[in-house]
């Protein structure tokens, strides 16, 4: 499956207090604090969170470093404004 987000391009990132499974959410990288990820919510329960990559195959998600807690979720990622041509809402 190729990748809903690829490099280059420019999200808009909202606060949210609850995100859906399903959405597509901003985190910092348990193993490394000042890597960004973006995975989509695959699992939520109480305070826990599991994440997944839309490429399984090359993810590096929860499946590698556990759920994560539901603090530590910077966004959700709801629209991506560039490049030209890959303009509109993400889900």
């Amino acid at each position: 499956m190729e990748p809903t987000v690829l490099p280059g391009d420019r999200l808009l990132v909202v606060r949210r207090p609850r995100p859906r499974v399903g959405d597509i959410v901003a985190l910092a990288d348990p193993r490394n604090g000042r890597r960004l990820l973006l995975k989509r919510l695959t699992v939520a329960v109480g305070g826990e969170l599991t994440v997944e990559g839309d490429n399984r195959e090359w993810s590096t998600d929860s499946r590698a470093f556990g759920p994560v807690a539901g603090e530590g979720l910077l966004g959700r990622v709801v629209y991506r404004y560039g490049p030209a041509g890959r303009t509109g809402r993400l889900r």
